[in-house]
């Protein structure tokens, strides 16, 4: 009997949802970061089992909006909650259930007729009396909020800890389907959305706190270079990176150039490995003023 349907990964920001999701997947389709608030989109992670199919789909992390992107992403979580057929809600393992956490799980008893599974993920950072506690504290969490956790599984997405055995509990609470895409592929995202978010990846690592937030990045273009011969192909890939303001632009570029220049060669590294094709990369900095809370600068930018 084989069963195929969408889990909706859920949390506050930085509780392990896109390090949860590539693990499940087997590879990367999610970017990650220790800043909050690093996804804006759902990204939808296959994973291939013989009794069944999961759609993980991640989602950003539910937090206390401060801008017009914010809100916007809230709204886009809640969404994906309402059309999925399970909720997999992670609590990370190194830090106690708080008000984030209680005010998430507090949204997700109102959806009575979806199952919801509790994970406690990054238990490689923390012993075992620490993990005891933190199940104990979430099993708790769903007592006080009037419903029971479909399943309680701790794991360690780094380490592929206890992942096959999440999957193993996710692919029974699936309805009675064939399979929903290909055998083989990864992801349903268009290539342009995986290749700006690499790059948007690459851009965060070492900037300052206040910057992650101000980075979007736009494909312009994205084509084979035609002189190439058929068997050595090399992408061209065309790309903006967006921030608010020139300060920031500063940052990102760097002295001489040298922080975009390691930009470049990072991101490009990864979308060769995405693509498996050799890829010329141009990225261009560009400034758009206080895009987070305009409207029409946030329809341009995809949100």
């Amino acid at each position: 009997m084989f069963r195929a349907g969408f889990a909706c990964i859920v949390g506050r920001p930085n509780a392990g949802k896109s390090t949860l999701t590539n693990a499940l997947v087997g590879r990367k389709v999610a970017i990650t970061s220790d800043k909050p608030q690093t996804t804006r989109h759902t990204i939808r992670g296959l994973v291939h089992r013989e009794d069944g199919q999961l759609v993980m789909v991640d989602t950003p992390g539910v937090h206390k909006p401060r801008t017009l992107l914010g809100e916007r992403l809230n709204e886009l979580v809640r969404a994906t909650w309402a059309e999925v057929d399970v909720i997999v809600m992670c609590f990370p393992a190194d830090e106690p259930v708080g008000p984030g956490d209680r005010f998430i799980a507090g949204e997700l008893a109102a959806m009575r007729r979806t199952p919801k599974v509790a994970v406690i993920t990054k238990v490689d950072r923390v012993d075992r009396g620490t993990i005891a506690g933190r199940l104990l504290e979430v099993h708790g969490l769903g007592k006080e909020l009037g419903f029971e956790w479909a399943h309680l599984i701790p794991v360690s997405a780094t380490q592929d800890d206890q992942i096959d055995l999440l999957a193993d509990q996710l692919i029974p609470m699936m309805p009675e389907s064939a399979a929903l895409y290909p055998e083989g592929e990864i992801s349903d995202e268009p290539e342009q959305t995986l290749i700006a978010e690499l790059i948007r990846e690459a851009a965060l690592e070492g900037v300052r706190d206040e910057l992650p937030h101000s980075i979007a990045v736009v494909i312009e273009d994205m084509v084979l270079r035609a002189d190439r011969p058929a068997e050595d192909p090399l992408m061209d890939i065309y790309a903006v990176l967006y921030v608010e303001r020139d300060s920031q632009k500063a940052i990102v570029i760097g002295r001489g150039g040298e922080r975009l220049k390691a930009v470049g060669t990072v991101a490009r590294q990864a979308i060769a490995s995405l693509l498996g094709t050799k890829v010329y990369l141009d990225i261009r900095v560009k400034v758009a003023k206080d895009w987070q809370q305009d409207p029409k600068q946030l329809r341009r930018l995809g949100f």
